[in-house]
């Protein structure tokens, strides 16, 4: 398989739908001349032209307001917003209009539409532009969540939420986009929801994660294994749905779990995990579930402060090594 960045997988990913489905437009700002903030529409209006990829005006409830309303045309829209922290420009047309427009015409119509955001912390852009704002989305029934760590994930995600008939959030972190790894090469290569993936395999301790902090447990798992401590680390993939049944069969096996989130500890995913551990294996646990979060803070500008507010590797192999030291 070839070796491509996360922004690539995510680029050739929209590049095999438009081809395969003249229904898939892109909407957004600076998406067409400009190719994206972060280039990952480059290309598509050289050969796709400007029906099919339109620049937006800076108005993001305009943008997510004219994709439902294309969706349920029979239009198949990717909305592309500059950074998640925007969305809360759109929330209107998201909860109350792309989530619940299926269930209020009771199945007469779908919304089979893409909102793709970047977003979180770690480039020094200040509280309003480094939000991790995932919890917000999961919170609202009715539309999937999707967070890929991995190139090939976010090639095989984007192309499954792409083609199913329901309203998806897409996240991609800013810091994963110039990371690399293998993508497959057919352009049927489809990940599905509510399936996560074991990364590693280990017996000592679970480490669950998502997006970028799926990577950074990955990392703290190579280097605990020179300590002698076997990691299986869990990417949940997506969100919603969430696979409980994955993270919960390996901490079952391990009896110990440690849930990494970028965002907020406050009302954060990390909770809702460690709940259903706490309610499907309380009998096999060896010691409390610990939760690895974003600091309850404004993100600081500061790149050492930011650092400090975002879970790193090292804070993650230190809080397996003080959850091997601990029992009921």
């Amino acid at each position: 398989m070839p070796e491509m960045t996360y922004r690539d997988a995510i680029n050739l990913a929209l590049k095999e739908e438009m081809r395969r489905d003249k229904k898939v437009v892109v909407y957004g700002e600076d998406v067409a001349l400009y190719e994206g903030a972060f280039k990952v529409t480059r290309g598509l209006l050289s050969e796709f032209g400007e029906l099919r990829v339109r620049d937006c005006p800076i108005s993001e409830n305009t943008i997510v307001g004219v994709a439902v309303g294309a969706a349920m045309a029979g239009v198949r829209p990717v909305a592309e917003l500059m950074t998640v922290n925007f969305a809360l420009l759109a929330m209107d047309q998201i909860v109350n209009h792309m989530a619940k427009v299926r269930y209020m015409f009771g199945g007469q119509t779908s919304v089979p539409m893409v909102i793709r955001m970047p977003g979180g912390g770690g480039s020094q852009l200040g509280a309003q532009h480094s939000q991790s704002l995932e919890s917000y989305f999961m919170h609202c029934p009715g539309m999937l969540v999707a967070y890929p760590a991995t190139p090939a994930d976010a090639k095989g995600l984007l192309k499954s939420s792409i083609r199913t008939d329901n309203p998806v959030i897409f996240l991609e972190h800013e810091l994963l986009y110039n990371s690399k790894g293998e993508v497959p090469e057919d352009p049927e290569h489809l990940v599905p929801f509510g399936k996560a993936s074991i990364m590693r395999a280990g017996d000592a301790v679970t480490l669950i994660g998502y997006g970028r902090m799926s990577i950074l447990c990955l990392q703290a798992a190579q280097l605990l294994e020179k300590e002698g401590v076997s990691c299986e680390v869990i990417d949940l993939r997506t969100l919603t749905p969430l696979d409980s049944e994955t993270f919960l069969s390996s901490v079952s096996k391990t009896g110990r779990a440690v849930v990494v989130e970028e965002c907020w500890r406050n009302a954060g995913l990390g909770g809702d995990i460690a709940s259903r551990i706490y309610e499907r294996c309380f009998d096999t646990l060896l010691a409390p579930v610990r939760r690895i979060s974003g600091l309850d803070v404004p993100m600081p500008y500061s790149r050492k402060i930011e650092k400090v507010c975002i879970p790193q590797v090292e804070g993650i192999v230190q809080g397996v090594r003080d959850l091997l030291n601990e029992s009921y």
